[in-house]
């Protein structure tokens, strides 16, 4: 298939870049800023400086937290836990103990069969803007990136360029 350059199509192509968040290289417009699928962030409450994977296959953002501990306060349902990461700009590990209100429970299913997981707001910060986001916390100490941003984070982040990684540098 060739691909034509006709406005029209050009038009088509970029409105399908956009809608699907994922661009190769020659769809973005020059000056249209892209994330690259993998980028350094910063998870507050301590601004640690850490891998995302910006990931259009999972709707919901992730974050590693471990010792996760259910409660209830004034009537609502909350969680108790452990923020784990290895600062890449020190190299550091950096760990907070953290109380959320739980937003929604989250069923993930998965070959192991399936798991219910709370989902808590959490500011992260990517480039030079901070983002309060719901997380899912999960146990990622065996995955490779401990903090994933899904769809619906990505939808305010704007374009992601599947060929780069670290194009930005965090400055919140």
């Amino acid at each position: 298939m060739q691909l034509t350059h006709e406005p029209s199509v050009r038009l088509g192509l970029a409105a399908i870049c956009l809608t699907a968040h994922v661009c190769a290289p020659s769809l973005v417009q020059a000056g249209q800023k892209a994330f690259g699928w993998i980028e350094e962030g910063l998870v507050y409450p301590d601004k640690v400086a850490t891998k995302f994977k910006l990931d259009t296959g999972a709707l919901t953002s992730s974050m590693h937290a471990e010792m996760l501990e259910r409660f209830e306060k004034d009537g609502e349902n909350w969680v108790r836990f452990t923020l784990e990461f290895e600062d890449i700009d020190s190299g550091k590990d950096v760990e907070t103990r953290i109380e959320r209100r739980v937003e929604r429970n989250l069923k993930v299913r998965g070959a192991g069969g399936a798991e219910t997981r709370p989902v808590v707001l959490m500011k992260v910060c990517l480039g030079d803007k901070v983002y309060e986001e719901e997380f899912s916390l999960n146990d990622r100490d065996k995955m490779n990136y401990p903090v994933l941003l899904g769809r619906r984070t990505l939808d305010k982040l704007g374009l992601v360029d599947t060929t780069k990684t670290f194009t930005v540098e965090p400055s919140c």
